[in-house]
């Protein structure tokens, strides 16, 4: 697949997470006896992510987040060269979706004032609830930390097939609903900058938590990835010189098998 096909994949996405996500937010959730409300808006975020997993996973991974995008590369399961490339798209994406949900929200009787924000991430006095920096940081990272180990564990090749986009989905609704309180939740730089963009001002000056603190935790997982890819990989090794000398053991004796029995089975992964 090339990389501008995947490039599109993500911008597409990404403006699909961003627009259900925060969409979710200003229009649905503040709506009186009616409204979605945390829970809701945690939900439609979760929603966003486990549908394009099966809609644009098989183009270019779904990844719809520069932390997340940033995790694989240092796990090794995604190329660096294509960094830039993704973040790009995603970060465009999202800037698309804020516009289009922006210009839909003005569409209510009286318009809309973006001092309102679009579901902004934010800390301190632009927390929900008063959160301060300290916390707003420490939430974002261990919570991106933790949206990549699942994202890493539910996409290994030995994990169950097909249940990955579920996983994926519904560990980022379970994020939303520890930190919407916090930060509004963000672990993605990309859904903080579209919205940001648009809000200027606040939005702007307090960006740079909801970009440092997700890219720190990310890469801190994809390093602990990447450690465990080495260890199978000695693993694999040390299998196949097994399954290469004597093919298997019975017990504490070892058993000759054929050639061709042996090379289909080598690079057979032990959990130890």
């Amino acid at each position: 697949m090339s990389l501008v096909k995947k490039s599109a994949a993500e911008f597409i996405g990404t403006f699909w997470l961003v627009f259900g996500g925060c969409g979710s937010a200003v229009l649905a959730a503040g709506i009186p006896e009616l409204g979605i409300g945390y829970a809701g808006v945690s939900l439609a975020f979760g929603l966003t992510v486990l549908t394009m997993a099966f809609a644009i996973g098989h183009i270019s991974g779904c990844h719809l987040n520069p932390a997340v995008s940033l995790g694989l590369a240092v796990a090794g399961r995604f190329e660096f060269k294509e960094l830039p490339a993704y973040v790009v798209a995603q970060v465009l994406g999202a800037i698309a979706a804020a516009w289009v949900l922006y210009w839909i929200a003005s569409g209510a009787p009286g318009g809309y004032d973006l001092a309102n924000g679009l579901a902004n991430n934010g800390y301190g006095d632009h927390s929900p609830h008063g959160y301060s920096m300290q916390a707003g940081f420490a939430v974002e990272l261990v919570l991106t930390l933790g949206f990549l180990i699942v994202i890493l564990g539910a996409t290994d090749r030995r994990a169950p097939a097909g249940f990955a986009p579920i996983a994926i989905g519904l560990c980022l609704t379970l994020i939303h609903l520890i930190s919407i309180p916090v930060t509004n939740t963000s672990v993605n730089p990309a859904r903080s900058t579209g919205p940001a963009l648009l809000v200027g001002d606040w939005a702007m000056a307090q960006l740079w938590l909801f970009w440092l603190a997700p890219l720190i935790g990310a890469t801190i997982a994809g390093a602990v990835g990447a450690r465990s890819v080495r260890a199978n990989l000695r693993v694999n090794n040390l299998t196949d010189a097994l399954f290469t000398t004597f093919g298997y053991f019975d017990g504490a004796q070892p058993v000759w098998i054929p050639a061709a029995t042996r090379n289909a089975y080598a690079g057979l992964v032990i959990d130890w």
